[in-house]
């Protein structure tokens, strides 16, 4: 059995940004309190929702360093490196790895996207640079590439490879990924709408976005299942189910950075490409905050 790296529920940590789109590191340090307090059990940095794509280098490496800092080893960091380059995929983790970093999500090459083949050769290519247990990132809906079964099946035998996020939202391919890989690989969901249903074939938590403005209900929905309380899990799961769809109504993260400034988290602006909701679906996600109790 491999290292786990967390169970439960990791938050895709928001990057927050000043108006001028430099990274609010005030405000950065203040989440990661949040989340520490309110008993999130990983924190993602630098992922999709923290819109690395459009971080420089020079602020990624100080994003994750600064981040490793504040948490002063009281939480797992898990630190985005992925890239659809291999050699600045490796300098990244090899960064990660020499500041502290618990643990390396690595999202699967996208634009130029890869084979089969190409996927085993650039994740075995990272995970022998570095000695960090790295947690794989399939999500075609973003990358236009797929982990298959098999390919995951071959992934599985390399040490340090520990866990993957799923978040192709297809469960029979999941389950077909666990069938063929065992315990050699941990399961995280990596879509809020089918955490108990990941759990229930043999995961064992989320990368979460709604984790950024639900951290305590996201964590017990996974900690009750994980305790063998399975309706107290499907209950908080189908509780959120709208919320959670809605913070899918546009772009990952427009509409959850939209939610957390309305709930007065103030965590700044998005970076273009990404822009402002339309006033239809800030009306929605509004109506769906304040069902959720949240407003």
């Amino acid at each position: 059995m491999k290292q786990t790296i967390f169970t439960g529920s990791g938050v895709a940590l928001v990057t927050p940004f000043l108006e001028d789109n430099s990274v609010n590191y005030k405000k950065l340090a203040e989440l990661i309190e949040y989340h520490i307090e309110h008993r999130t059990d990983a924190l993602i940095i630098c992922g999709t929702t923290g819109e690395a794509a459009t971080l420089s280098n020079e602020e990624h490496e100080q994003v994750l360093k600064f981040s490793v800092e504040q948490t002063k080893g009281r939480i797992p960091v898990i630190a985005g490196t992925g890239s659809n380059d291999t050699a600045y995929a490796i300098q990244l983790s090899q960064y990660a790895q020499s500041i502290g970093a618990d643990g390396l999500l690595l999202v699967t090459p996208y634009y130029n996207k890869a084979s089969q083949k190409g996927l085993i050769a650039h994740y075995t290519a990272i995970a022998n640079s570095v000695t960090l247990p790295i947690i794989l990132y399939n999500v075609p809906s973003r990358t236009g590439v797929n982990i298959t079964p098999e390919t995951l099946n071959v992934l599985a035998d390399v040490p340090n490879i520990v866990a993957i996020k799923e978040a192709s939202g297809d469960l029979g391919l999941a389950a077909k990924m666990m069938q063929l890989c065992g315990d050699r690989i941990d399961f995280y969901s990596g879509n809020d709408d089918i955490v108990v249903p990941l759990l229930s074939i043999g995961g064992i938590g989320v990368i979460s976005v709604a984790a950024n403005i639900i951290p305590e209900e996201v964590h017990d929905m996974c900690q009750l299942y994980l305790d063998g309380k399975v309706k107290e899990a499907a209950a908080l799961q189908l509780k959120y189910l709208d919320l959670m769809n809605t913070l899918f109504c546009d772009v990952n993260p427009i509409p959850v950075k939209t939610a957390m400034n309305m709930l007065g988290f103030e965590v700044g602006p998005l970076k273009l490409p990404l822009c402002e909701m339309t006033p239809a679906n800030i009306a929605l996600l509004d109506k769906s905050l304040q069902n959720a109790g949240l407003k």
